[in-house]
């Protein structure tokens, strides 16, 4: 072995005692340093509402089909040339109020035959009567017979029902004339018109010349399951049963009414029962044949617990809340729902005045974590309800 050689062995080894030396002295180093506790997760941020305790209407729900209070066919009672139309397509219009004319000329001609028809039955009972009185003092002095006598009266009572038919007659000719002008039978709005002048119209026509609808006030009629009618029966024996309609969507207020009536039947194939409100509709914004969604206030609950709807989860032990403690750590509390309207629900067990609930991100809480309130735009919002589960 050559000097270069044994140098570079000797090299070798020196360095490699370097490095074990090294890692030996890392080794103990971090055998010596003392071990930090690992920090505790941060908090979550959800958004929470506290338990409200506040007077909560019960309400029951419904679906239904607006309808006119009133709704006609304006059809002509006699046939005729339709000569003028006296209304506009969507008009109001109010009762007594002329909607069309039919060519009266017949019908006057009528009623002028029937008066002097009158006129002849009148004259001839006015002769008769003068005759029956000339003759009956000439009966007591012998100068008239019993039996002439008896017939002029029994002619007077021949021209008195013919004075009393021609008088019917010419009420109903006078009513055909009237007949001629066609009215509006109540206050309403004229809808399209079905036919036009210069036709001929006859009271067998299908669809008359125009469909009149009462809108002022208006009706709805809609539906509640069977077993909801006790509650419904009480509220109606108490007095008024305060009804407010919303429109297809359910979102805007249209008007406030009352319950009218329950049906006196029910729907054996559907398990409902129809009820009938009425309503105002000052601002015209139900119209009939429109689909409307009804809640009619069968109580009051005084001091009842309320919660957002949202804070209200559900697994398979039935619906619960996550409920935020003094240390701001969730714990799950199983809650009974009296109802949900509108975003709130009634709570009638499982909660108290003042508690606070969690109502967004609750799909990262477990019991024991820690939640910190933020507000909605620091949240997700992925809820049970958006999740596809009930709410």
């Amino acid at each position: 072995m050559t000097r270069r050689s044994g140098r570079g062995a000797v090299m070798a080894v020196l360095i490699l005692g370097s490095l074990g030396l090294g890692f030996g002295f890392m080794r103990h180093r971090e055998n010596a340093a003392p071990q930090e506790p690992a920090a505790p997760p941060p908090p979550v941020p959800v958004v929470t509402a506290t338990v409200k305790q506040e007077d909560v209407p019960i309400i029951l729900k419904g679906i239904g089909t607006v309808q006119a209070l009133n709704r006609a066919a304006i059809r002509s009672q006699v046939t005729g040339y339709l000569e003028s139309v006296a209304f506009t397509e969507g008009q109001s219009v109010r009762r007594g109020d002329v909607l069309a004319r039919i060519d009266p000329r017949i019908y006057q001609a009528r009623l002028g035959t029937a008066q002097a028809q009158l006129g002849r039955d009148q004259a001839l009972l006015t002769n008769r009567q003068t005759n029956l009185q000339r003759n009956e003092p000439l009966l007591q002095r012998g100068y008239a017979t019993e039996q002439s006598v008896t017939g002029e009266k029994a002619q007077i009572a021949q021209s008195e029902n013919a004075v009393k038919g021609d008088q019917a007659a010419i009420d109903y000719a006078r009513t055909e004339l009237d007949f001629a002008t066609l009215r509006a039978p109540f206050d309403g709005v004229t809808g399209i018109r079905l036919i036009d002048i210069g036709n001929v119209v006859q009271p067998s026509d299908p669809g008359g010349v125009v469909v009149l609808t009462q809108v002022q006030p208006i009706s709805v009629i809609f539906t509640l399951p069977t077993d909801e009618i006790p509650q419904v029966q009480a509220a109606l024996g108490r007095g008024p049963v305060p009804t407010t309609v919303y429109d297809q969507a359910g979102t805007r207020k249209l008007d406030t009414g009352s319950l009218l009536l329950i049906d006196n039947e029910a729907q054996p194939k559907s398990g409902t029962v129809r009820l009938k409100a009425n309503f105002p509709n000052a601002e015209r914004q139900l119209w009939p044949g429109a689909f409307a969604n009804v809640e009619i206030t069968t109580s009051i609950v005084k001091g009842a617990l309320t919660i957002p709807t949202d804070a209200v989860q559900q697994n398979d032990k039935g619906p619960f809340v996550f409920v935020v403690g003094d240390d701001h750590t969730v714990s799950i509390r199983p809650v009974q729902v009296g109802q949900r309207v509108r975003g709130v629900a009634l709570i009638a067990e499982g909660v108290k005045a003042g508690e606070t609930v969690v109502v967004q991100g609750q799909y990262n809480l477990v019991p024991g974590k820690a939640v910190v309130a933020a507000s909605p735009d620091q949240v997700s919002d992925t809820t049970t309800a958006s999740a596809g589960m009930l709410p």
